[in-house]
């Protein structure tokens, strides 16, 4: 879903196209502009053992969508997103759109549900997407319901678009946007 890199390239065609019908040739403004992500950082440095599945489930939203990109937090550095591990089930709470904290939790784990399908769900919440239960394996939001057999960490397709939509994204389409302050325990 390289929208940036495709809007971009329709953006000059209609600038040249444009200034072609008004009789003048001439560079279209930004032609090599791509358009900026927005910058969500994470601390994963509470998440235990589930350290290198948090950070596996940001790479994997940042392969998947251009609007928004997942990256550690400096040190020092405020995070948009805590990532906590507990003895609990895994939850996200919502903040704002992009902040909140994530608790990737044992109960789940113990269960024999995937860590990285947890932690790329969890922050999906974060990125302004409710659970989609029941739903099937393909659905990264359909969450535990899925079963324990599912280890998909990828968001489908409606899931990639929605969270470009929250973020500005080129494919608009928020329809079931969590409220913001919201609790989801799945």
């Amino acid at each position: 879903m390289h929208v940036r890199k495709l809007t971009s390239g329709f953006a000059a065609v209609l600038a040249v196209t444009f200034s072609l019908m008004a009789g003048q040739a001439v560079a279209a403004p930004g032609a090599d502009h791509v358009a900026a992500a927005r910058i969500v950082t994470y601390d994963a440095s509470g998440s235990a053992e589930f350290r290198t599945a948090v950070d596996r489930g940001a790479a994997i939203w940042n392969e998947s969508v251009d609007a928004v990109a997942l990256r550690p937090a400096a040190s020092g550095q405020r995070a948009n997103i805590r990532v906590l591990a507990d003895n609990g089930w895994p939850r996200a709470q919502t903040t704002s759109l992009g902040n909140g904290t994530v608790y990737i939790g044992r109960q789940a784990v113990d269960q024999g549900y995937d860590t990285i399908r947890i932690s790329a769900h969890e922050l999906g919440h974060i990125l302004g997407l409710p659970d989609r239960k029941p739903g099937p394996c393909s659905s990264l939001m359909s969450g535990s319901s899925a079963g324990t057999s599912c280890t998909n960490p990828y968001p489908d397709a409606a899931e990639k678009a929605e969270v470009e939509g929250n973020f500005g994204g080129a494919l608009a389409g928020t329809a079931g946007a969590l409220p913001l302050g919201a609790v989801i325990v799945d």
